[in-house]
């Protein structure tokens, strides 16, 4: 009687992925997270069962085919896997940077179950980087449908819009009112965790699959949408414009020099390359005591930034850790890289010196109130609680809102009054006809792979529209 093998080991411990030392890190502006090596992304790609229904990719927004990318890492064939992805989802190397899979796809991972789960997010930056040393290949160029689809905004939800719908044979021209493209991936993210050149890599690849991308163009400026739909010849429209209007606390002297929105701070430092003056021409002065106001993965990069400013950083949160909305990710680089968290506390009023720059905060002790239906718990004032910090910079990282211009200029378009958000259906459609929106404009401030994956859904519903129009 033949013997029968025994099955390998199941190691239930992913591949951990080497990252600077902190001390290190903090100092510059360089990638923290270094990827894996081959030998490293072949170690996690083994882990991997299979599973014949795969529950990680009713997770995924954009659907990506994660079984068959992972298998062809298995077997080496890089150049099929990383195809495999491109199929869905043309910004790979971006969404296996900043995607948080932990709570979308590796939530679902089988092996989750017994250990931890296939870090996805991991390999998919693996191909994704392999393909950038190797070159890549674009799929063959479809039948044009003779329909021209105009896409508002060259960020998340707008590159995957343009991406499906050039791939389906409609002619498509992508209008982003900044001077480089990628949104929020370009003036958001720092570079240590997202470089610009991956940024512009992926925006390229979009660009030769032959949109047309028309920077500097602020629709509701440049042209508005009647304009677009009724001179420009344009069948359809879809915007994705983001949320990049910034909210501020209403606190008294927030308007004293010294206190940025998180926008302005992040877009000088990153977009205009503030963190490389005098070898680019955009100061940015923060001193040396900085407060950054919030708890999410935008407080988390100017906090970051901030702090390799030579900054430090002081992060101030009305609600406890265990509310903190950031990655747990980032919250653990941040803090190994010298962040200081102040929880339970909100501003209540700046002061200024005699210059009229801000000099210190004061601020008030919070505590929790019961969970609501919903289960959040709430935040309510401790009585005579107040202390004061002394402060440099200060910057608000509470949250953001769409610029309202192609609300107000577009007539027939339903919006939210309250938070300036476009009203859409399920599958991105508008109160006009033609015109769709996704992402940030649309939900308010989110990720970057929600933002996508409404581009996604809007990007077929666009195509039946299309293909259906006479």
């Amino acid at each position: 009687m033949a013997e029968t093998k025994p099955k390998p080991k199941l190691n239930k411990k992913a591949v951990e992925m080497a990252k600077q030392e902190p001390k290190v890190r903090a100092k510059n502006f360089k990638e923290v997270a270094l990827g894996y090596t081959e030998a490293e992304a072949q170690e996690e790609a083994s882990r991997c069962l299979t599973c014949p229904k795969p529950q990680c990719m009713t997770a995924c927004p954009v659907e990506v085919p994660i079984p068959t990318f992972i298998k062809c890492i298995k077997e080496k064939k890089y150049a099929e896997g990383i195809a495999a992805i491109k199929t869905k989802n043309a910004l790979p190397a971006v969404c296996g940077r900043v995607c948080p899979q932990e709570v979308q796809c590796q939530s679902k991972c089988v092996i989750g179950k017994m250990g931890d789960p296939i870090s996805i997010g991991r390999l998919e930056r693996f191909l994704a980087d392999w393909e950038r040393e190797n070159g890549s290949q674009l799929p063959p160029k479809p039948t044009p449908t003779g329909k021209k689809v105009a896409v508002i905004g060259a960020g998340p939800a707008g590159l995957t819009v343009a991406a499906d719908l050039i791939k389906q044979g409609h002619e498509v021209t992508e209008f982003e009112a900044l001077h480089v493209g990628g949104g929020v991936l370009s003036y958001g993210i720092p570079e240590f965790r997202l470089p610009k050149a991956i940024v512009q890599n992926e925006v390229n690849y979009v660009q030769k699959l032959g949109v047309d991308l028309r920077l500097g163009n602020l629709i509701g400026r440049t042209h508005t949408i009647p304009e677009l739909m009724k001179e420009g010849g344009y069948d359809a429209v879809f915007i994705g414009s983001g949320a990049g209007l910034p909210q501020f606390t209403g606190c008294p002297g927030e308007n004293l020099g010294g206190i940025y929105s998180a926008n302005e701070f992040l877009i000088r430092v990153n977009l205009m390359k503030g963190y490389l003056f005098p070898e680019y021409d955009t100061p940015i002065r923060i001193g040396k005591h900085v407060v950054v106001i919030g708890g999410g993965n935008v407080a988390m990069d100017c906090a970051r930034c901030s702090m390799r400013l030579g900054s430090d950083v002081c992060l101030v949160y009305r609600r406890s850790r265990d509310e903190l909305p950031a990655r747990h990710e980032e919250i653990e680089n941040a803090e190994e890289e010298g962040l200081v968290c102040k929880f339970l506390a909100a501003p209540v009023e700046f002061y200024g010196d005699e210059r009229g720059w801000v000099k210190s905060m004061k601020a008030v002790c919070m505590e929790l109130t019961e969970p609501d239906a919903k289960g959040r718990r709430g935040v309510k004032v401790i009585p005579d609680s107040e202390f004061t910090m002394e402060v440099d910079t200060v910057i608000i990282a509470i949250g953001q809102t769409p610029n309202p211009i192609i609300q107000r200029t577009t007539e027939g378009l339903q919006s939210d009054p309250r938070h300036g958000t476009i009203t859409v259906n399920e599958v991105g459609k508008t109160s006009l006809d033609g015109v769709y929106a996704g992402g940030d404009v649309a939900t308010g401030a989110a990720t970057v792979i929600s933002a996508m994956g409404a581009g996604k859904r809007a990007a077929k519903a666009m195509h039946e529209y299309l293909t259906n129009k006479k």
